[in-house]
């Protein structure tokens, strides 16, 4: 199974069962290590739709109520392997997981406030696309222009996808 990618680079695979296993025995560690702290955790992001390419990172979403209290696990999630990465979008902390020294990331975990927006969008996004498979290859095929153009930048890759990615949320509400 290739999982992980170098930090900044786009590369799209076909959907992995072994991806949902990945995710699977990082719930669990997950869940280990932050217990009640964690109301719920599920796998989320292209990985998690099995219709589609993605690139072969496992994301994970949190739902939590207390961001503080997923802190003071900051040492015991780092000797799993799962590094605190400061909190890259308002209202969420992300961890990592991956080849620190090489720069490649195989895991991204989103911490967010349980039935907040992002919890909510996370999964609704994930569960529209499950159940739409034309929009889900719509948004492949979005996904792939923008690997050709943006292979060697992500944040232009990940800010191409968002009006997609607004059109199939604002889908799924208004559906």
């Amino acid at each position: 199974m290739s999982l992980g990618l170098k930090r900044g680079i786009v590369q799209l695979e076909p959907h992995d069962k072994r991806w949902d296993e990945a995710a699977i025995q990082t719930i669990k560690i997950l869940k280990s290590i932050l217990g009640d702290d964690a109301i719920d955790i599920q796998h989320i992001g292209s990985t998690a739709i099995p219709a589609i390419k993605a690139k072969p990172i496992i994301d994970i979403v949190v739902g939590v109520t207390d961001f503080d209290k997923v802190m003071l696990h900051n040492e015991q999630l780092r000797q799993v392997g799962i590094f605190y990465r400061g909190s890259d979008v308002e209202r969420q902390l992300l961890y990592v997981m991956g080849d620190m020294e090489n720069d490649t990331r195989t895991h991204h975990i989103h911490i967010v406030k349980w039935n907040g927006t992002e919890w909510k969008n996370y999964i609704h996004f994930r569960d529209y696309l499950n159940d739409n498979e034309n929009m889900a290859l719509q948004y492949q095929k979005v996904k792939e222009e923008l690997e050709s153009k943006y292979a060697d930048n992500r944040v232009a890759y990940t800010h191409g996808k968002q009006d997609m990615i607004d059109i199939i949320l604002d889908n799924q509400l208004n559906g």
